[in-house]
């Protein structure tokens, strides 16, 4: 269970599917640090884009989903009210979910139970005209997806949803433990008598931890950037439908991307240590930082100004690089917080390997500081790295560091799981030799050398019976 900044534990996440997208079957845990390998078309955004629907249509995976916005629906406080407040003051015992007004317990199971709240945010993120198109990837001869959510604290279990889907029809279910133990005996929990106002916000008493995801495709997007307002500002006029009645849609995680770049707000810090795992990061990487300007039309402009120059560069004049890890800056400098989610699509795009390892310290910080990270990847380098912060985090453990580091990860925080082409997702065990490398790696590397050695076997003969001969 991870622990944020503000000594707040976020609860433990499992999520399991079957035949969703070309992924026959796949049971995850979500870790501080979670990692997806493996090669391409085999599933790992597919289950990145799941998690981020998921929560996106439970606002999160707190601990009761909805409560605080179902308490906000109450006109008047009735008298089944009145005693679950009576009850919350006495402290002499805990108080569990049944203790619950029942108004708010059927708010609660009426949103778990809604087909169209998760069926309609799966559409969204994934573009689709109906659901059923996430069903037909596998060739399974039950041809029935399932995707299930299980939410749990320690040995507590929360609450719990399961989606089935055909090709005609989804089901949806989900329940929440009656028993939960929302107060525990004897837990003062605040100093004066609690009232209806307190019932929500005693549940979620840190702020709700939002999420966020950074696509593959946001170094297009930040070199386009200007195109893109331009192209939008145009379509949505009356003209501009009637000329493109038919536009190409974006997914909504692309969407909410662009969202989160349009309503930027310039000068803004989300906290001084997220602003500085930024900083070290434009230092340490980009050798330069990212600057934000209005420009003569009012809109945002987003430029590279490299170390040791006063000139700023557009991003469709910086390298490839850069633009690639500009939203990352821009996210971490002024949008994520401590106990936020944050989903980056291969984080080692277009990226030298040295600096691949580099972004792996990144990672580190972002989990020291509370941060919940999801990362698609194929970079061997970026494994080798979270591999030694491991390793740094397992002897810091044994109080053996020779000095004290400033990064590190333990093999309880890092979670890597393996896809591959029609078989199950499987978790890679860290191993203090082998790291968290798949197999497939090892694999390559072995025949790419054998190769070497057959080829350099045959020139060497060419090369000395060519000599014997000119003798």
């Amino acid at each position: 269970m991870q622990k944020t900044k503000d000594g707040q534990q976020s609860p433990n996440i499992h999520i399991a599917v079957e035949n969703f997208g070309p992924i026959e079957k796949a049971e995850i845990d979500l870790r501080p640090l979670t990692v997806f390998v493996g090669e391409s078309n085999t599933g790992k955004t597919y289950l990145a884009a799941l998690i981020y629907a998921l929560q996106r249509a439970f606002e999160g995976f707190a601990r009761i989903p909805w409560l605080y916005d179902t308490i906000l629906l109450l006109r008047e406080i009735d008298a089944e009210t009145l005693k679950a407040l009576e009850k919350l003051n006495t402290y002499e015992q805990s108080f569990k979910f049944s203790d619950l007004p029942q108004w708010s317990r059927t708010g609660t199971l009426h949103g778990l139970n809604n087909p169209k709240l998760f069926k309609d945010e799966l559409e969204r993120c994934f573009n689709l005209g109906s659901v059923s198109e996430l069903v037909l990837f596998t060739g399974s001869r039950r041809n029935e997806l399932k995707v299930s959510l299980k939410v749990s604290e320690g040995d507590q279990p929360l609450w719990n949803f399961e989606m089935k889907g055909s090709e005609s029809d989804i089901i949806v279910s989900g329940k929440v433990n009656e028993d939960m133990i929302l107060r525990v005996k004897g837990e003062t929990v605040s100093e004066k008598k609690l009232d209806f106002e307190n019932l929500a916000t005693l549940f979620n008493r840190s702020k709700v931890p939002d999420f966020y995801y950074l696509p593959a495709a946001r170094s297009g997007v930040m070199e386009t950037y200007g195109v893109i307002i331009s192209s939008l500002v145009e379509g949505a006029t009356r003209g501009g439908l009637e000329r493109f009645p038919e536009y190409a849609t974006f997914s909504g995680i692309i969407a909410d991307f662009l969202k989160q770049i349009i309503n930027y707000r310039e000068g803004r810090v989300s906290s001084d240590e997220m602003g500085g795992i930024a900083a070290v990061l434009e230092d340490e990487v980009l050798r330069g930082e990212i600057r934000v300007r209005r420009n003569a039309a009012g809109s945002l402009e987003f430029r590279y100004r490299p170390q040791k120059s006063e000139q700023t560069l557009r991003m469709s004049q910086s390298s490839s690089m850069v633009s690639e890890l500009a939203p990352l800056v821009l996210f971490l400098r002024g949008i994520v917080q401590p106990g936020d989610t944050l989903i980056i699509e291969e984080p080692e795009a277009h990226l030298h390997p040295a600096a691949q390892t580099k972004v792996a310290l990144t990672l580190a910080r972002l989990v020291r500081a509370g941060v919940r990270v999801i990362i698609t990847t194929h970079s061997e380098w970026l494994l080798e790295q979270i591999g030694n912060l491991v390793r740094e985090g397992e002897v810091m453990k044994l109080g053996k560091n020779k000095t004290e580091p400033t990064t590190w990860l333990t093999k309880e925080e890092v979670g890597a799981w393996w896809f591959r082409e029609d078989e199950p997702v499987k978790e890679i065990e860290f191993e203090h030799i082998a790291g968290i490398e798949p197999e497939e790696y090892g694999e390559v590397a072995e025949e790419l050398y054998n190769r070497s050695v057959d080829l350099r076997t045959q020139l060497e003969e060419t090369v000395g019976g060519t000599e014997v001969e000119q003798e």
